[in-house]
């Protein structure tokens, strides 16, 4: 009888690695402690030893995700090397959003945390040294930062935006019910009918919608630079 495998000894990272393959294959309403348990074969009791519950475990989650970002931007940033600072920040915008297309279910999980996870800091850190290093003073880029939004993440945050789990078919119904009365809205619905090739993670938040966005809020960031002239204390002293 050959020797019995071994199982790798059960760490964060690794049930981590697990519950984010379970939430891609099947959801978050799939993601459960036992679950998680049951998938690692091993008893639920042993993963309060690396995740403190449900809540350690969705704070776990979202760390995991920003540290892919951080890793994603970094790769982006060695491709940008040389370039300005727009194709430095829209290859990280990019390949930010590359990680939540491969894990749709990290925007609504990232916006409903009650702290914001310290990896976030860090890949803000270089949104701002490459403003910076572009000629932008520190009062620009902190207005950037405000106008890009959940955008510098890879996702948008849309007023529109039906809430995760709700039928946009519904939605998209209620609209047409109330044509008459909203008759901009309801022409803006049937206009912007998304490609099913366009990679999308809501109902107005499409690949299309958005690189335009972007590309928008670089014109005008261009824009200020050049208004505002000579950029001041751009670096810490």
């Amino acid at each position: 009888m050959g020797a019995r495998k071994r199982r790798a000894p059960l760490s964060r990272d690794g049930a981590l690695a697990a519950a984010i393959a379970l939430v891609d294959a099947e959801g978050m309403a799939a993601l459960t402690m036992r679950r998680l348990a049951a998938d690692l074969g091993v008893e639920a009791m042993s993963l309060y030893h690396h995740l403190p519950g449900k809540e350690g475990l969705l704070d776990g989650l979202v760390d995991a995700v920003v540290a892919e970002i951080a890793t994603a931007a970094g790769q982006a940033e060695t491709e940008a090397a040389g370039g300005d600072w727009r194709t430095g920040l829209r290859l990280r915008f990019l390949a930010a959003r590359a990680v939540m297309l491969r894990h749709p279910w990290a925007p609504a999980l990232l916006s409903s945390r009650p702290t914001i996870p310290a990896g976030v800091y860090g890949y803000y850190e270089g949104i701002l040294a490459t403003l910076v290093d572009g000629g932008f003073s520190y009062r620009i880029a902190h207005r950037a930062l405000h106008a890009f939004g959940s955008l510098a993440l890879g996702f948008a945050q849309e007023v529109f935006q039906p809430a995760a789990g709700a039928d946009v078919d519904a939605a998209e119904a209620e609209l047409a019910v109330l044509a008459e009365q909203l008759p901009h809205l309801a022409a803006m619905v049937a206009a912007e009918m998304h490609d099913v090739a366009d990679p999308t993670l809501g109902w107005c938040d499409s690949q299309t919608e958005f690189e335009f966005t972007l590309d928008l809020l670089f014109d005008g960031l261009e824009n200020a630079r050049g208004a505002a002239g000579p950029a001041a204390s751009r670096k810490p002293v």
